[in-house]
C-alpha cells in the first residue's frame, strides 16, 4: 500500500520508527529542485537521474587531491555510515554513479560550491570549505533516495556565522553530546559553535594556573583538543567563552576575597572586584592559559550583567579616576576592563567578543575599543547601528526567536522561519550595512540545569537549528510556511552519525507525514517519523485524531510499531490505501489503555500489496 493512516481516539502518541541508510524511495521530481536544508540557493534542472550504486566511489581530481584529502576522508566516512558500506576514495576522473570532487572553475563565494548531477555527480569549489558543504548537500540528498534528478546547483551562503551556543557552566555537556553537534552542525552547513564554558554554577575547563576554580565535572584539555580537531575535520569553528566580570560564581567561590562588596557591606557572589590587583592577574592568567588551546580567530570575555547601581560600588569609582581621569565614572571602571581583556586578546592574534547589554550611552568617558564583535542580544543600551557607528561588528544574537531557556522561554521557531531573518535584531532594529552583522546561533541556557537532559535539548533544538540554518544561508525558502517546512526536516533528519536504534526495513522514516492536529508548534507531525526516539509527534485533545504517512511507492507492510509517551490513545486503527481517499482498515479497533507509557504497541496485518495507482 502506498499510503498508512493510523485513527486515534484521544491522543498524544509517538509514532517511532528509524533507521539510517541510503533512501530507497525515488528521486525527485525533476520540476523542481532537489530539497535540502538549508535550501540550495540556484537550481538549472536537467535530464535524467544520478543513482548511488554499491560500485559507488569518491573521486577525487589529480590536482586537488592534495588540498581535499581531508573532505574526501571525512566525506567517505559519513557516506559510509549512510550506506553501510565502505566507499572508496580515488583520483581520477569519475564515471557513471560516481561522486567527483574538485578544486577550480568558476569564482565563487568562500563556502560556496557547484554541484552538476548527470550520470556521475560531481562537486567543485574554489575551496575546501565549499566542496565540504557540496558533500553535505549529498549526503541530505542521498538519505531521501539513491537517486537525484539531473541538473546544476550553485550554492553559497547569506551569513558567515550560522551556529549554536550552549551553556556548560551551569549544565556540563559530555563530550560525546558536543560531537554529535559538531556533526549535527556541518551536516545543516552551520559553522559556528560557541562554549560558554563558566556561568553560574560552574567553571569547566581544566586548569593549571587556577585549579582550585575548575568544577567536579570538566573538560580536560585533551579534551577540548579532540572537540577542536574534530571541529576542523567538520569546518566547525569552537569559540570559547570565560564569562567574566560578572557571572563567575564558580571562581570566585574559590577567592572570595575578590568578590565585589558594597558600600552596605553586602558580598556580590558572581562580580569580581575589579578595583582590586588581584582581579586582573586572576582573569590574565586564565586567558593566557588558554588562548593556544583554542585555534579559532575569536575570544569571548562574555561582558554581561555586570553590577546594575554603579554608585553602590564608591570603590569602582576611585578606580576609575585614579585611571582614567578625574572626570570618569565608576562605570568606566566596567569600560576599561573590556579595553584592557581586549588588549589581551588582540596581543594572542585573536578578536575580542562580548555581549551587548553593558555598552550604554552617557555612562562614561570611555567607550569599548572599535574593533571588538558586540553580540547583540537585548534592546539594552545602544542600538544595532549605534554600535555599528561606534565601529563595531555587530552578531545578531536576539533573544527572539533564537534563546532555547532550559526551565524558560523556547525558540519560536516557526516565526523564525516565516517571518524573522538574521538582520531583524531584538526589537526589530536593523543595520544601515547588513554586513556587519556576520549572522546568528541558537543559544541553549540553562538556567534551571535539571529541567532537561541531553536527549530532551538536542530534541527540543532540532527544529530551530534547522529553521537557523535556512534562514542564515539565505536561499529561497524550501516551503512557504513552517507549517509545510517540518516535512522537510523529518525527510532530511539527522547527520549520519547521529545515534539511534537500528530499526531494519523502516517504511516510515523521513516520509512525508500529516496529521490532523498539532498540540504545539514543537511537535509537528513529522516528529512521528524522523528516526529520532527524543522527538514526538503531540496531537491536540479532541476525536477522532489521524496520523497518515506516505510511503512514496507501493509497499508491503507487514507490520506497525507504535511508542507510545505517558498520554496515549485509548483505542486505534490502522488503514492502508492505494491513495488519499479509499482507506482499508486492516485491523479492527485495538483499545491501548492496556499499553503502558514505555511499552510498545506491535500489530501485524496480513501483508497486503496492490499496484500503485497512475
Amino acid at each position: 500500500m502506498r499510503l498508512l493512516r493510523l485513527l486515534i481516539a484521544t491522543a498524544c502518541a509517538v509514532f517511532a520508527l528509524a533507521i539510517p541508510g541510503v533512501g530507497a524511495g525515488p528521486a525527485q521530481a525533476a520540476a523542481g529542485p532537489p530539497q535540502t536544508i538549508p535550501a540550495l540557493r540556484q537550481w538549472t534542472a536537467g535530464t535524467g537521474t544520478y543513482t548511488f550504486t554499491d560500485a559507488t566511489r569518491i573521486v577525487v581530481d589529480p590536482s586537488s587531491a592534495a588540498q581535499l584529502a581531508d573532505e574526501a576522508a571525512t566525506f567517505a566516512q559519513d557516506l559510509g555510515s549512510l550506506a553501510g558500506r565502505s566507499v572508496a576514495v580515488v583520483t581520477g576522473s569519475p564515471a557513471a554513479g560516481d561522486i567527483g570532487l574538485g578544486l577550480g572553475g568558476a569564482a565563487l563565494p568562500a563556502e560556496g560550491y557547484r554541484m552538476s548531477v548527470a550520470g556521475a555527480l560531481t562537486l567543485q569549489a574554489g575551496t575546501d570549505a565549499g566542496v565540504f558543504y557540496g558533500t553535505r548537500t549529498v549526503l541530505q540528498l542521498l538519505r531521501r533516495s539513491a537517486s537525484v534528478p539531473a541538473g546544476t546547483a550553485v550554492d553559497w551562503p547569506a551569513k558567515a556565522e550560522r551556529g549554536l551556543m550552549v551553556d556548560q557552566g551551569r549544565k556540563f555537556f559530555t563530550v560525546d553530546w558536543l560531537k554529535q553537534h559538531i556533526k549535527e552542525l556541518a551536516y545543516l552547513k552551520l559553522n559556528y559553535f560557541h562554549f560558554h564554558l563558566s556561568d553560574t554554577y560552574g567553571f569547566r575547563l581544566e586548569s593549571s594556573t587556577h585549579p582550585e576554580i575548575v568544577s567536579t565535572d570538566h573538560y580536560s584539555k585533551q579534551d577540548i583538543a579532540d572537540l577542536v580537531e574534530l571541529g576542523r575535520k567538520y569546518h566547525v569553528t569552537i569559540v570559547p567563552e570565560i564569562d567574566t566580570p560578572g557571572h563567575m560564581n564558580a571562581i570566585l567561590a574559590a577567592h572570595p576575597e575578590l568578590k565585589l562588596k558594597s558600600s552596605s557591606g553586602a558580598v556580590s557572589n558572581d562580580f569580581i572586584d575589579l578595583s582590586l590587583p588581584g582581579a586582573y592577574t586572576l582573569i590574565k592568567d586564565l586567558v593566557g592559559e588558554y588562548l593556544p588551546l583554542f585555534p579559532a580567530p575569536y575570544w569571548h570575555i562574555g561582558a554581561d550583567e555586570y553590577s546594575t547601581d554603579y554608585n553602590k560600588y564608591p570603590q569602582l569609582l576611585s578606580y576609575a579616576r585614579a585611571h582614567y581621569g578625574a572626570n570618569a565614572t565608576a562605570k568606566d571602571t566596567y569600560y576599561g576592563f573590556v579595553n584592557w581583556a581586549d588588549d589581551l586578546v588582540r596581543a594572542g592574534g585573536k578578536t575580542t567578543r562580548m555581549w551587548n547589554d553593558g555598552i550604554k550611552s552617557g555612562d562614561g568617558t570611555l567607550r569599548p575599543h572599535p574593533g571588538i564583535i558586540v553580540e547583540y542580544w537585548y534592546t539594552y543600551g545602544l542600538t544595532p547601528q549605534q554600535l555599528a557607528d561606534a565601529g563595531h561588528v555587530v552578531a545578531n544574537e536576539s533573544w527572539t526567536p533564537t534563546y532555547y531557556v532550559l526551565g524558560g522561554p523556547k525558540s519560536d521557531t516557526k516565526w523564525m522561519y516565516d517571518t524573522w531573518t538574521p538582520d531583524r535584531f531584538e526589537g526589530g532594529n536593523t543595520l544601515s550595512d547588513p554586513a556587519k552583522n556576520p549572522g546568528s546561533v541558537i543559544h541553549v541556557w540553562c538556567d534551571s540545569p535539571t529541567a532537561e537532559t541531553e536527549e530532551q535539548i538536542a530534541a527540543g533544538i532540532m527544529y530551530p537549528l534547522r529553521a537557523l540554518a535556512q534562514q542564515t544561508w539565505g536561499s529561497p525558502k524550501p516551503a512557504a510556511t513552517y507549517a509545510a517546512f517540518t516535512p522537510l526536516v523529518a525527510a532530511v533528519g539527522h547527520n549520519p552519525a547521529w545515534p539511534g536504534p537500528a530499526q531494519p526495513g523502516n517504511l516510515a522514516l523521513g516520509r512525508p507525514t500529516t496529521a490532523s492536529s498539532t498540540e504545539t508548534a514543537n511537535f509537528p507531525a513529522a516528529s512521528a517519523t524522523d528516526g529520532d526516539p527524543a522527538t514526538r509527534w503531540s496531537s491536540a485533545y479532541s476525536d477522532p485524531q489521524w496520523l497518515q504517512v506516505d510511503l512514496g511507492t507501493t509497499r508491503s507492510v507487514g507490520r506497525v510499531v507504535l511508542r507510545w509517551e505517558a498520554a496515549y490513545g485509548k483505542s486505534f486503527q490502522i488503514q492502508l490505501s492505494d491513495d488519499a481517499t479509499s482507506d482499508k482498515s486492516v485491523l479492527p479497533e485495538q483499545a491501548a489503555s492496556a499499553i503502558t507509557p514505555s511499552s510498545r504497541a506491535e500489530k501485524t496485518p496480513a501483508s497486503r500489496q496492490t499496484r500503485k495507482r497512475p
